[in-house]
């Protein structure tokens, strides 16, 4: 694909981070969050989700604040190599939501190992670089 459209696709990323992950970045709407995300669980058929102490809410919101970071700096400039780090973590991440799934049986998660694989996956497609012009020292991206 070429640069502009892989472009685009770290930027659609980073937008879809900053709506998904924006509930966890702060203790008050994480409780909302984690409200919201045990009723479509249990609408699933799954179970209850465990109820969180505060350290682990801490944990959430040290994510969430991070991610959100983050995915300001893939908005603000979403270059080709923020793609391929963010198709790493996106990895990490399912990996570990595919573990937990394991584990759990939660049928919530999958609502995010989609989307997460998804991009992780388009994240690491090739990229056809354009070429600067003779002449010029624009770096590529």
């Amino acid at each position: 694909m070429k640069t502009t459209t892989y472009r685009k696709i770290v930027l659609g990323s980073a937008i879809y981070d900053l709506i998904v992950t924006a509930p966890f970045a702060t203790p008050w709407s994480f409780a909302f969050a984690h409200d919201q995300l045990n009723a479509i669980n249990q609408a699933l058929g799954g179970m209850a989700l465990p109820a969180f102490t505060p350290f682990h809410v801490l944990f959430a919101c040290l994510l969430g604040s991070v991610v959100l970071v983050w995915a300001a700096l893939r908005v603000s400039d979403p270059q080709t190599r923020y793609g391929r780090f963010d198709g790493v973590a996106r990895t990490m991440f399912s990996t570990w939501m595919i573990w937990t799934l394991a584990v759990t049986g939660a049928p919530l998660l999958w609502l995010f190992i989609l989307p997460e694989l998804s991009w992780g996956v388009v994240q690491w497609l090739p990229v056809q670089f354009d070429e600067p012009l003779i002449g010029t020292s624009a770096p590529r991206q």
